[in-house]
Formats: structure tokens, C-alpha cells, sequence
């Protein structure tokens, strides 16, 4: 059963050192947890949730910066604490309203997680909802942001001896200016927790 709630926050998530800049725009229902705003970012930016990832903020009752995400055995001393424990609205208000999201600790792409506004829910909207964004996310495993840098290159170039072998790895095509609002679909941060956890 899905909690009630009268308040949605608005958060902009850009990638970080990638120019011209790739961003996407959410709301998200006051309720969700960082798990949940973790699967929520994943498919507003089109990634694959394929590797691992933490969100670093304030924690606004101590002051200090706190790392969230999912605790392993390799956390090397470092306290994360669980994110399906932690809630948005204990951490984001007009006061904090920056955080950052690394996601993929080999290739490393860190986003900007901006609060923008808290606004009333409305009840004609199904959310979580993406109403605004910039240009494709780049592949998973491309390299982080030097390999996109090389990828886009090699892309650009049908003369560049990796070509043919770097455009089938795309798939076939791969336009870095694309993004369409309409194709970005959101999945249950529930169901999403049972098939990572209970697999």
C-alpha cells in the first residue's frame, strides 16, 4: 500500500563534468526514502542499476556530512547509513538543499542533487514524475568521463579505426543530444528492493 502524502519535492540532478551539461528534472513524493529516490534518479537518467552507489549530504541535526547507501563489508571504515532507513524530508529542506549522488564507484559518475522547490501534491499526477531534462546519459561502462569524452570522439568520426566496433557496442546509434521527457518510466522502489536483495 503506498503511503499518503501532501507534499512533493522537486530536485534537479545534473551530471557532473560533462559539458554541454546533462541534467533531468523529478518530483518525488515527501515520503521516499534515499533507496527510493536512488531508483528514481537511476531511471530519470536512464541508467541501469548495475553498480553500486551513495548519496553524500548534511545531516541538518548535526551538521555533519553523511554518507547513505547501502553498507557492505568494504566500507573501509566508513559509516554509511542504510538508505531504505533514511528519508528525504530528514535531510532535503530550502536550508540543505544540495547532495551528492556518485553512481559506479569504477567509472565514477557523480550528479549534483539540487532541491528546487516543495510543492502541494497533485492529485492528477501519478508520481514520481520527470517533467524536464538535457541530452542522453552516457552508456554504462563507457569509462566515466574521459572514456564518454573518447566515446563521443570515436562517434563522431566514421573514419576512426574503432568506429564500427565502438557503434555496435552502442547499439547501433547513440544520439548525445537526445532526451525526450514522455520515454522516462518509472519502476517500483519496492519491487526494485526485493529483486536487489532477495536474488
Amino acid at each position: 500500500m503506498k503511503k499518503k502524502f501532501d507534499r512533493v519535492y522537486q530536485f534537479k540532478i545534473t551530471l557532473m563534468d560533462v559539458r554541454p551539461s546533462i541534467w533531468r528534472r523529478i518530483q518525488v513524493p515527501e515520503t521516499y526514502s534515499f533507496w527510493d529516490l536512488h531508483v528514481a534518479i537511476q531511471d530519470a537518467m536512464h541508467w541501469l542499476d548495475y553498480h553500486l552507489h551513495e548519496f553524500e549530504i548534511v545531516n541538518p541535526s548535526t551538521g555533519i556530512k553523511t554518507s547513505v547507501g547501502i553498507p557492505g563489508d568494504e566500507d573501509f571504515g566508513k559509516e554509511i547509513l542504510p538508505e531504505w532507513k533514511q528519508k528525504i524530508a530528514d535531510y532535503f529542506s530550502m536550508e540543505n538543499r544540495l547532495a551528492k549522488y556518485t553512481y559506479d564507484f569504477g567509472d565514477n559518475w557523480e550528479h549534483i542533487i539540487k532541491l528546487e522547490k516543495v510543492l502541494p501534491r497533485d492529485k492528477n499526477i501519478n508520481y514520481p514524475v520527470c517533467i524536464g531534462g538535457k541530452r542522453a546519459s552516457p552508456h554504462e561502462d563507457c569509462g566515466g568521463v574521459w572514456g564518454y569524452e573518447d566515446f563521443l570522439k570515436i562517434i563522431n568520426n566514421p573514419d576512426h579505426e574503432e568506429y564500427e566496433e565502438t557503434i555496435e557496442w552502442a547499439g547501433g546509434e547513440f544520439d548525445p543530444e537526445y532526451f525526450d521527457v514522455k520515454e522516462i518510466k518509472f519502476d517500483d522502489p519496492a519491487k526494485r528492493r526485493k529483486i536487489a536483495f532477495e536474488s
